[in-house]
């Protein structure tokens, strides 16, 4: 048995060390084209953002323009040419891959693929008929009128984003493994 001296140095050493530290994650509301970080209950930064520009509801396949609803992670973070940056979401994850497969887009070979993807926590297949390279990502060259839509309109094609300023703020807090909550 430890002596109680040893055993309030490790406490203390734990607590100034940072571990049990509450890590970041990601709040998305759609509905309210808003972007949280947050540190436990606390926001950290919020930004408005733009989103898939289908219609309201979640991701169901390729080329719907929708923006997918539930707990996603972030997977790889990379520079882009398109977009300035682009921090990859899980997507689609086995509750996306299972509401596919059981309306026929996707087979059951895919489905065990995306369940093995996220069971080992690497990017799951992005070239099935549900979609794939749905991010956070910036507007890439700015402009004005790349500006006055990102502020009005819904334009992504199912990604969520925010201006290459707000973007290179936002990486500052974000590595793999953060979680992204995304809501309607």
């Amino acid at each position: 048995m430890l002596p109680l001296k040893c055993l309030i140095a490790c406490a203390l050493l734990i607590l100034c060390c940072g571990a049990g530290a509450t890590p970041y994650h990601i709040e998305v509301s759609k509905a309210e084209r808003l972007l949280l970080l947050k540190q436990g209950d606390r926001v950290v930064r919020q930004y408005s953002i733009a989103h898939g520009k289908g219609r309201r509801g979640d991701k169901q396949r390729r080329g719907d323009n929708r923006t997918p609803v539930g707990v996603y992670s972030v997977m790889e973070l990379k520079t882009s040419d398109r977009f300035h940056y682009f921090m990859q979401l899980n997507y689609p994850t086995p509750k996306d891959a299972w509401r596919g497969y059981r309306a026929g887009l996707i087979s059951a070979r895919e489905f065990r693929a995306v369940a093995r993807a996220h069971k080992s926590a690497v990017p799951p297949p992005q070239t099935t008929a549900l979609g794939g390279h749905i991010g956070i990502h910036g507007l890439g060259t700015s402009s004005e009128r790349k500006m006055r839509i990102h502020e009005t309109e819904n334009w992504t094609e199912g990604c969520i984003a925010l201006t290459n300023d707000e973007l290179d703020e936002l990486r500052r807090y974000i590595t793999p493994g953060v979680k992204v909550h995304i809501r309607e």
